[in-house]
Parts: C-alpha cells; structure tokens; sequence
C-alpha cells in the first residue's frame, strides 16, 4: 500500500492566538511588568517568523539550484543570527537575543532598522536565562513559515496580541491603540482609493494605515497600489517598532514610518516647496489634550502651522489639527481626527482657531461618539472630519452627528459594534438631517452659536435617552462598589507594608 503525503495543516487564527496569550502567561509573576511585555513577545514573534520564512526560502534555493543564494531571500539572515543559533545558547540568552536582533537590523537597514525596539534583553534581574528559554523554547513548538501560516493570520494574531495588551494595560493603552471600530469608521469616512497617499501623524502601532489597505481591498481596489504611499510618524520608540513589525507581519512591506515628535520634528517634508509633505487621506488619533506639546518651537514654526493660531501648553489638540490641515494635499486632501469634546466647545485661543477653520471652510463633519469606547478614559470622544474642497453641496455647512447613544455597553468599557460604524457612515454620507441624531447647520447658525460646535446646541437627544435602563444602573452601581474596595484594600496593603497602620 502506497503511504499518502502528509501535507501540514495550515495554523488557525485561533490557534495562534491562544499560543501568543500563553507566551504571554510565562511572562505573569515574572519582573516584568505587564506593561511591557509587548516590548519582548511583539519583537520575539517577528523574530522567530522572520527565521522561519528564512529557512524556507532555504529549503526551496537548495531543491531548486543545488545551493542557496542570498537573493532568493527576502531578508537577510547573518551567521549566528538565527533562532536556531539562540536556542542552541546555553547561557546569556539576552545577550545572544539582542546581537542576533540588531545583526538582522544591521543587515536589513531599509525595512528592518530598528525594528525590534529597545527592549533591555541583557537585563538579567528582570529576564534571568531560565525565562528567556522558556520563551524561546514556547516559540520554537510553533513554525511560523508561510507554509504554516498565511500572513493575514499572522498579521491578525498579531493585532489581537496588541489588544490583549490594550485591555491588560487599560490606563496606558490608549498611547498605542484605538479601537478598531473606530479606526474602520475613519477609514470609511474618507473612503480611500486605489493609489492615494496616506498619512497618519501619530501612527501608534499603524492600525490605521492596515486600515485603510483593507478598505481599498473591501472596495474591489488592489491594495498594492498604496505600497510607498503609506506614511506614518510615532514618538514612542517601541511603539514605532510595533508598527513596523506590524506592517509587515501583514505583508506590506513598502511604507515609511519614522520614529519621532511630530509636532516638535515632523519627519516628512517637500523640498520643492519647502513645506509640510501632503497627502490625499491624513487621519490619526493624537493624545488627548497633551500638555507641553511644544509651543515655543511653534511661535516661530518654519513649517506655518500655526495659521490658524497658537495653541497654549495646557492642549495641543488644535496644533495637532493644524499640522494634519497642513499635511493635506491641496486638491483632494480630506481628513479625520478623533479628539475630546470638550475641543468642540472650549473658547480662548481654541475658539479663535476653530472659527478660523469654520470660515475657511474646511470642516465638514463632527461626530460625537459614546463615552468610554477609548482605553484609559472614560471621556466621550468626537471624530472631526476636514476637507480641502468640498462637495458644492455642502459648501458653507457642517454636518453635526449626535452617536452618543450608539453602543454596546460592556463591564469595563463601552465598545462600538459594527452595525452602530454603519450607521453613523450612512448618516455622513447622506449628509441630512436625521431626526434626534443628525442635522446640516449652515456656518451662519454656527456664527450665530458664537462658532461653538458643542453638539447638542444643534442636536437634542430624544426626551429620556439619556436615562439608562434601571438595570444597567443597579449593573454600574456594583461595578463601581467593587472598585471602590479594590482600592480600599490595595491602599490598606501600601499603607500596612509602610509601617503607617498596624
């Protein structure tokens, strides 16, 4: 009897989720704090997958020519820097981690520079051998090669990864990821197209650049059209590493992402007019009302971002908005930045500004969305929507979008669904009034408002909308109870290891 070939299955999504969520366990009670653990399993699974399509690549040079030849690869991996090499380690494992990482680096300037971060492997207090090889001997039961493995599974996996830190990590997540309902809604919005450039200023982790190429995918388009026209800047060093990683664990692997401050530093320029580079789509989730933003450098920016006025150092939102307005190319420019609301309304210079901006006519839409959808705050957001040239139909109005009330009300967080995303995109495209939710102002009502955009001067919710169901307040109460004696006992344990009560 003929024995058949037994061809490997292809790994599921789910699969590979629940074996990063374990790597991800080995690292609980260990030094590390939680917040940091992206710092080590994001840069060990690119690792191990970068080795992994390397030794295939292999295989198939040698079946082929008889030999291997280092162009059949699409990266570069030096003697000594391969996974196998540090598993094989018997001893300084985060030593052997770090030089094969920046030999990889070294070797791959134009993608891989940089790109596992800065992560302290060589610190033995926090990573001593016996748990690097733990780790390592996790990713090593997993092939990660492309005969395993799809790209869009690694490259969801990978996403799934970063949001289980968002959730494990909630007051500090919101430096690196946005919800991705929100990220598609934007995306949406601006409706994209085959060959536009894209440009998210504070990129984070590039959810919003993966956004926009599954749009164009979903609308029919080839999404290899973006390839060199996907741009994005992050201050955060390993967060900027993250992004990268991010992107080209999801196949794309012509963009530009620098690490840096946009605000004080933007990194992309155009010689030929000694100006901001532009671009057709610009969208991005800044940090909310980030204090000591830069002001100084901008009394004098050489860039003129401030052409609408100069923020003061208690927010940067408007300078944040200023920058994208500046980014946006002249003819097809459009953007969406989500921001509090309270920059809707709030008067001084940031009212100057936002009138400077109704007059020119450049916004188009202000959505207000549900409290609490965002990690680490529980302030209700609103995306505004800016464009160079608008439709002649809606020039000299604005389209106010009261969302509140679309959501799904979770324990901890509230989350947008996608049908709520749907429906608030039918109502911007639509552009009319809905009745309780949505209505075209003309920018004399706005004048006449004193240029506040505050939602509900041109929006009431329905006559009792805003009282919850008896139950999800009894639901709230107890949540918050239990909060409440969390921090009892965890300030009774700080103040008993203290010595201040017996």
């Amino acid at each position: 009897m003929q024995q058949s070939l037994l061809i490997p299955s292809l790994l599921t999504l789910d699969e590979l989720e629940s074996h990063l969520w374990e790597a991800a366990n080995i690292l609980r009670g260990s030094p590390v704090d939680r917040t940091d653990w992206k710092s080590y399993l994001l840069p060990l699974l690119f690792f191990k997958r970068i080795c992994d399509v390397w030794d295939e690549e292999y295989a198939a040079a040698v079946a082929t020519y008889g030999e291997d030849f280092a162009d059949e690869h699409r990266f570069q991996i030096p003697e000594g820097c391969h996974w196998q090499s540090v598993r094989e380690t018997p001893a300084n494992v985060g030593m052997a981690l770090q030089n094969a990482m920046r030999g990889i680096e070294v070797a791959n300037q134009k993608h891989l520079y940089g790109v596992f971060g800065d992560a302290q492997w060589t610190n033995k207090e926090r990573l001593p051998d016996p748990l690097l090889k733990d780790l390592v001997e996790h990713f090593s039961t997993l092939d990660l090669g492309n005969q395993r493995i799809t790209t869009d599974v690694i490259g969801d996996a990978y996403e799934y990864l970063i949001k289980k830190f968002a959730d494990a990590t909630n007051k500090k997540a919101g430096e690196f990821y946005t919800p991705r309902s929100v990220v598609r809604l934007m995306a949406a919005i601006l409706d994209p197209q085959e060959g536009e450039s894209v440009y998210d200023p504070t990129c984070g982790t590039a959810g919003m650049l993966l956004a926009v190429i599954a749009h164009v995918q979903a609308q029919g388009g080839d999404p290899r059209t973006l390839l060199g026209k996907l741009y994005g800047q992050e201050k955060n060093v390993t967060t900027a590493s993250v992004a990268r990683m991010n992107l080209l664990l999801h196949g794309i692997d012509d963009f530009a992402i620098v690490q840096g401050d946009t605000l004080r530093q933007p990194a992309f320029y155009d010689p030929a007019t000694n100006g901001l580079a532009t671009y057709d789509c610009v969208l991005a989730n800044p940090p909310f009302s980030l204090e000591q933003w830069g002001r100084e450098l901008w009394e004098n920016d050489p860039w003129g971002r401030a052409f609408a006025g100069l923020p003061t150092d208690n927010s940067g939102d408007y300078a944040f908005v200023q920058h994208m307005v500046k980014s946006m190319a002249p003819a097809t420019g459009r953007m969406a930045v989500v921001l509090p609301q309270g920059a809707l309304f709030r008067g001084g210079v940031e009212g100057q500004i936002r009138r400077t901006l109704l007059e020119l006519d450049l916004i188009e839409a202000v959505i207000g969305l549900a409290p609490n959808l965002f990690y680490g705050t529980g302030l209700a957001a609103c995306i505004l929507v800016l464009r160079q040239r608008k439709a002649p139909a809606h020039a000299g109005k604005v389209l106010i979008v009261d969302a509140a009330s679309l959501f799904r009300k979770g324990r901890a967080q509230n989350f947008l669904d996608p049908e709520h995303g749907e429906t608030i995109l039918g109502w911007v495209r639509a552009f009319e009034d809905v009745e309780d939710r949505a209505r075209v102002v003309t920018l004399k009502e706005i004048e006449a408002e004193e240029w506040t955009l505050n939602i509900s001067r041109y929006v009431l919710p329905p006559i009792g909308a805003d009282i919850p169901p008896l139950e999800d307040a009894v639901r709230d109460f107890k949540v918050a109870l239990e909060r409440v004696r969390e921090a009892e006992d965890e300030l009774r344990r700080v103040m008993g290891e203290g010595g201040w009560v017996q």
